[in-house]
């Protein structure tokens, strides 16, 4: 569903979002309502407050919901099968065991934020997280100090290269609307990612995780038994199919290479992926040559990951669990994480009826003549459209889209856009919050309420942000 006309002006929408939001946090950090319950009222509530015809609320509430539902639901379903077939078979420990020995325990959450550094390229930050999750949790268990430890780095390493660094949609797409140069972004992108998560995300994590020690959850990852050399006993509470045995995975632990493959495998063919469509786009590659489809197709995310699993599984199983064995180690892996898809989507839910609203319309006409130096004006609008509507992406390309004209008439370098499109994502980054799919999905991953994602996730996010628009603002006033 498109934005309709809006009905009301920026203000009071405004108004009507903040009040939203209010109403949500009161319903979940004090009456305690159920996250998805509350975000589904409180979005229906919306969509009648800002004006959306009655017939349309549906609608509204549908597209939204399932928008965000067919992003999440396939990569969190595949991305915790992998990640639960490495956990039974002892796989994460190996890596996790591999990793501390190179770093030292103490570098092990640099460690783990430099991997998704470098996993995060071309792997979008839901599918990467969900990836490394497994990983995550192994290593939060050997050492303590609480998940946030390994986890808040790791997430915001993903989320960075998600905002800043093409090939990622965002920074793509904001560098064609600037009519910028992809691979001038990419070149400055990459080391400003790296330079912005160790300031504002590594150091910042080590901070807030001494400050709140969060429990490692059990609802993803079941707890790992047994000891860590040898034979290893993973059992799974339940039964293989008619029957009420227990799955048992008594074998020695797959080699750091079998666990570094698969891995690797879903970046290599999504990287594969992005190569050929750029080859394709710039006219290199035939548009309709079959085998480039061919790689399009398996370098797709959903089918990446699909194609993982079913590697794992061959390369997990033999001597370590039977293929009914494999269905119930499967089906525990997917049970827990419903209602994370379903807080995810319901979340995507309240900011598409947000934006379905026309607040991003409304905001648009308001922030068009701000009168600021242009990079900041560039952040502004997209900090203002990201806390209102929730989505990175829908900010990031809303400002761009805003501010192109007056790029144009300036006639800026391509290094000087590519600056632009930092300080656009830097915007679009920043306040993660209720509003916002991803704010969910951290949330319920790392098994924290509402107030303890607000002060931790929002908080790295905004750190984060404020980071890569600093360094886009210092290199801006360098190359005037």
């Amino acid at each position: 569903m498109t934005e309709i006309e809006p009905v009301y002006g920026a203000g009071t929408l405004l108004l009507i979002a903040a009040a939203a939001v209010a109403l949500l946090l009161f319903l979940i950090m004090r009456v305690k309502l159920h996250a998805f319950v509350a975000l589904v009222l409180v979005s229906v509530l919306t969509a009648i407050a800002a004006g959306i015809p009655v017939a349309d609320v549906p609608q509204a509430l549908l597209t939204g919901f399932s928008g965000t539902l067919g992003a999440v639901a396939l990569l969190v379903g595949f991305g915790v099968m992998v990640g639960r077939l490495l956990e039974v078979t002892g796989g994460a420990q190996i890596l996790a065991d591999t990793l501390i020995a190179r770093f030292g325990e103490k570098r092990a959450p640099l460690a783990l934020g430099v991997a998704a550094l470098i996993f995060g390229f071309p792997i979008f930050f839901d599918a990467g997280l969900v990836v490394f999750l497994p990983i995550i949790f192994t290593v939060a268990r050997r050492f303590g100090g609480g998940i946030l430890r390994y986890g808040l780095p790791t997430a915001g390493a993903f989320a960075v290269m998600h905002a800043v660094v093409p090939p990622h949609p965002g920074p793509v797409a904001a560098a064609d609307l600037l009519g910028g140069n992809v691979g001038i972004t990419l070149l400055i992108g990459a080391p400003v990612a790296v330079i912005a998560w160790f300031l504002g995300a590594y150091h910042v994590s080590r901070y807030l995780s001494a400050r709140y020690v969060v429990d490692i959850p059990d609802a993803v990852f079941g707890r790992m038994n047994g000891g860590r050399d040898g034979d290893r006993a993973a059992t799974e509470a339940g039964g293989d199919e008619g029957g009420g045995t227990t799955v048992t995975v008594t074998q020695a632990p797959p080699r750091f290479r079998t666990v570094l493959l698969i891995l690797l495998l879903p970046l290599v063919l999504i990287s594969l992926n992005t190569v050929v469509s750029t080859l394709v786009t710039t006219g290199a590659i035939a548009e309709d040559a079959a085998w480039a489809g061919i790689l399009t197709l398996i370098g797709q995310t959903p089918v990446a990951l699909l194609i993982t699993v079913l590697v794992a599984l061959v390369t997990l199983s033999p001597g370590r669990f039977s293929a009914s064995q494999a269905n119930r180690i499967l089906d525990d892996a997917l049970g827990p994480i419903c209602s994370i898809i379903l807080i995810t989507g319901a979340g995507g839910m309240f900011g598409g009826v947000l934006r379905a609203s026309g607040i991003g319309a409304a905001l648009t006409d308001a922030l068009s003549g701000l009168g600021l130096p242009l990079i900041l004006q560039a952040f502004v609008i997209a900090t203002v459209l990201r806390v209102a509507q929730g989505s990175a992406t829908v900010a990031l390309t809303t400002t761009a889209g805003l501010i192109s004209a007056q790029v144009a008439a300036e006639g800026l370098s391509d290094v000087r856009i590519a600056l632009l499109v930092f300080a656009v994502a830097a915007g679009a980054t920043v306040l993660s919050h209720v509003n916002d799919s991803g704010f969910w999905l951290v949330s319920r991953f790392f098994g924290m309420d509402v107030r303890t994602t607000l002060k931790t996730w929002t908080v790295l996010e905004t750190t984060l942000g404020v980071a890569v628009f600093l360094l886009a603002a210092l290199l801006w006033l360098v190359t005037g």
